[in-house]
């Protein structure tokens, strides 16, 4: 196995926001440390994953890169994005807290959690090249599965203007990325900045220096996002006054019992957060709500523990959350009530509507529009004399201004375009064209050749109707061969030898 340099992979991940050295017993000359952070900041780390047992964490506060390289084989999680506040619950300094959304302070890397290992390191990186934004920065194995990392060439800097306004975007990108890995089982509902494994001496499967900026990802996302016909900013409508917590959903989920979860399937904490901000949002009291959800949690087959529910609830109500997620209610639906497709999901007295934009105020086309481009432009191109226009990959994307990710995609749904390789490597050539120029060509060829086959008829019947003497049968003839109209064929043959045996 290639041995990678974890203090190199740690420093590319966390750019300037810990300290490069320990500024209190470093193992370092003190010359040494004048290097410090541009934004000090924290990542947290733990020893094994039975240390985030009974809805606590018990770890450690790590601000330095040298720490972290000198911990790694001994630590099994860690936070690679930076919080900007941080500390312990106790005065024993076991339990940390402050990794909430909220409080990070930089976005350094996306993580893509794949929990199974059905899939190899190689199908992996060919998913990441031809569905995802492109080949991955990193890719570690863990026990179960492996864990994808797309580092950033400069962080994305986290503060509470707009709203967590960056935040929001942060998880668009986030959540399009895992969609996007969706062939490879992608777990979807891990969390997004959440902990994950910590790269070591022995779980690098893969390290390159492919790196995304901002913008780079933003765009690539909003690609996405017109692709599935969803935008990230959307306006709330008046629906109706009634309250959520009266519709027919809510009373189902709030009634089943059969709920536990899994690695990569949402589960009781889930469904307990999603009723809690509902409640919240329709303005119930924090006591009501802590009895209602107390009742629902005991009828679970699998309860949470009283210290679970109530953290739960406290974060639904801590003001952070505009409501339940539209996406989560129809999943908790699916997997745990039966006949869910009957429900009309509403999220109360507001509902989403999204406005479509006007293409040209769009990054990227949607899928119909991408095709009708490649056929307009392939219509455009076409010669007479075959059907297919020759261009390379690039040549097509750069003439018609789509991305070859995108043409991929086209190319795969289409039902319309065609495409040939002639050739090997270097003198291979590619064409492009649509079934319904490939038709039309056909006949055009096929007219063609019936009519040079018809002149070429007429040219021979006529240098003998000139050798013959106007006698008797010749005003028949002559008649017959005016009678003629369309390409000769065999029914003009059948004809003659009618006509003279009669």
């Amino acid at each position: 196995m290639t041995v990678f340099n974890l203090h190199q992979i740690i420093s590319s991940i966390t750019h300037n926001s810990l300290t490069t050295y320990r500024t209190r017993n470093s193992k370092v000359p003190n010359a040494a440390y004048a290097d410090t952070a541009d934004k000090k900041g924290a990542v947290f780390a733990v020893r094994k994953k039975t240390d985030f047992a009974n809805g606590r964490v018990r770890g450690f506060i790590v601000t330095s890169k040298e720490t972290l390289a000198k911990e790694a084989n001994s630590l099994t999680h860690w936070t690679p994005n930076t919080y900007q506040r941080f500390g312990y619950t106790d005065e024993t300094r076991t339990y940390i807290k402050g990794f909430e959304d909220a409080n990070l302070s930089q976005i350094n890397t996306f993580v893509v959690d794949i929990d199974t290992k059905r899939h190899s390191v190689n199908d992996i990186m060919l998913a990441c090249i031809d569905y995802s934004v492109g080949e991955p920065s990193m890719v570690l194995e863990t026990p179960n599965g492996y864990q994808v990392y797309f580092m950033l060439s400069q962080p994305i800097f986290i503060s509470n203007k707009n709203n967590f306004r960056s935040l929001v975007v942060a998880k668009r990108i986030a959540n399009n990325l895992k969609l996007s890995l969706s062939s490879v089982n992608a777990d979807m509902y891990c969390n997004d900045f959440g902990f994950f494994r910590m790269p070591n001496a022995h779980n690098v499967v893969w390290y390159s220096e492919a790196r995304y900026t901002v913008k780079e990802l933003i765009n690539w996302s909003m690609r996405q996002d017109d692709e599935e016909s969803r935008t990230l900013f959307v306006v709330p409508h008046k629906m109706t006054s009634r309250s959520v917590m009266e519709s027919e959903w809510f009373a189902a989920l709030l009634h089943a019992t059969d709920i536990k979860g899994q690695k990569g399937q949402i589960g009781r904490n889930n469904t307990l957060f999603t009723l809690a901000l509902v409640c919240y949002q329709e303005g119930m009291d924090k006591g009501r709500a802590y009895d209602l959800l107390d009742e629902f949690n005991s009828n679970l087959n699998y309860p949470l523990s009283v210290f679970d529910m109530r953290a739960t609830i406290n974060s639904a109500y801590c003001g952070k959350y505009n409501g339940a997620s539209r996406s989560y209610v129809e999943a908790l639906l699916e997997t745990y009530v039966v006949g869910s497709s009957e429900f009309s999901v509403s999220l109360g007295s507001t509902y989403w509507y999204k406005h479509k934009k006007a293409r040209k105020d769009r990054v990227r086309s949607h899928y119909e529009e991408w095709e009708q481009d490649i056929i307009d432009y392939l219509t455009a191109e076409q010669g007479a004399l075959e059907p297919f226009v020759w261009h390379t990959q690039k040549e097509l994307c750069a003439a018609v201004g789509i991305a070859q990710s995108s043409l991929n995609v086209v190319m795969k749904k289409s039902k319309k375009l065609l495409k040939t390789v002639v050739g090997r490597g270097c003198t291979a050539k590619t064409g492009w064209t649509t079934i319904g120029l490939f038709l039309t060509h056909i006949m055009r060829m096929h007219r063609a050749q019936s009519a040079a086959f018809k002149q070429g008829l007429d040219a021979m019947i006529n240098s003998y109707v000139a050798l013959l003497m106007p006698i008797g049968g010749y005003e028949p003839l002559r008649v017959i061969l005016a009678r003629r109209d369309g390409p000769p064929d065999e029914q003009l043959t059948m004809l003659l030898y009618h006509e003279a045996a009669s």
